[in-house]
């Protein structure tokens, strides 16, 4: 009876041994990739012109990078992401541009599409920029990540607005200091007019009473023309919004009565508010 529950005992143990080498063997490992090799269309310098918006500007072309299993060479879906940042930066950025691309080996840009990642960017238009571009690449999982190599172009970008530019712009309102202005052609009181910091954007620093109402002016005691919120009055959010020019509601401030930093936009036709 012992022989026959050892020769029982051992026939177990190979069984078991058997099982578990036929579960290794089923096993599938990440084999790792090859990083994908990156070339443009365009060596550069790159001018951008409203006037070629339609134009074809620059296409991006990059190889598979074959990632690889135990089992062979993956059939899953790959993601890549055109990563653009300017040189020195590292692409660490936090404004660095992305543009996610599913499955496709190339991306190309039309003079606007190109031109709007790099204003993305908050940088200045109509002033040449040396950037760094690489492809990101990594398995629907996200892993197996490989980073390209780094191509060097200098673009210089061109204004682009939502809204056009006015010369001026003013904030009147029941939350500032000088109330609603009179709308008949009253002095200009400087106080409440922004400052042009760059091509497209205002800013004013100013006393705010919590929860009244405000809106913007090109044009000083002037109602002919006006900057409001697209949509209900006083319904916008009071840490900044979307604006639109002759229509729309009044934008309402902050809950808390303070000064407040007001940026405007034109590029992006959004302002912020900060205290």
């Amino acid at each position: 009876m012992k022989n026959i529950y050892k020769s029982f005992f051992f026939l177990s143990l190979i069984i078991l041994s058997m099982v578990s080498c036929k579960k290794d063997e089923n096993k599938i490992y990440f084999e790792g990739g090859t990083a994908p090799v990156l070339t443009a269309s365009e060596a550069g310098p790159l001018v951008l012109l409203i006037a070629n918006k339609d134009n074809p500007a620059i296409s991006f072309n990059w190889t598979n990078p074959e990632y690889r299993f135990s089992t062979g060479i993956s059939s899953q879906d790959v993601t890549y992401t055109l990563q653009m940042d300017t040189v020195g930066a590292n692409f660490t950025s936090p404004l660095k541009a992305e543009v996610s691309i599913s499955k496709d080996l190339a991306k190309n840009f039309t003079v606007k599409e190109f031109n709007t990642a790099i204003l993305g960017m908050k940088l200045e238009d109509g002033v040449p920029h040396d950037m760094e571009i690489r492809i990101k690449s990594n398995l629907s999982n996200g892993s197996g990540v490989l980073y390209s190599n780094i191509i060097t172009l200098t673009v210089t970008p061109y204004l682009d607005v939502v809204y056009p530019v006015p010369a001026n712009l003013y904030i009147t309102g029941s939350a500032t200091p000088a109330s609603w202005q009179c709308g008949c052609g009253e002095p200009e009181l400087l106080s409440q007019k922004f400052t042009k910091i760059n091509s497209s954007t205002f800013e004013i620093t100013i006393a705010l009473s919590a929860n009244n109402s405000y809106l913007f002016l090109p044009v000083y005691g002037s109602w002919a023309h006006k900057y409001a919120f697209p949509g209900a009055g006083n319904s916008n959010n009071v840490n900044g919004d979307r604006f639109q020019p002759d229509s729309g509601g009044d934008f309402k401030a902050p809950p808390t009565s303070g000064t407040y930093k007001i940026t405007v936009d034109f590029k992006t036709g959004k302002f912020t508010v900060t205290q």
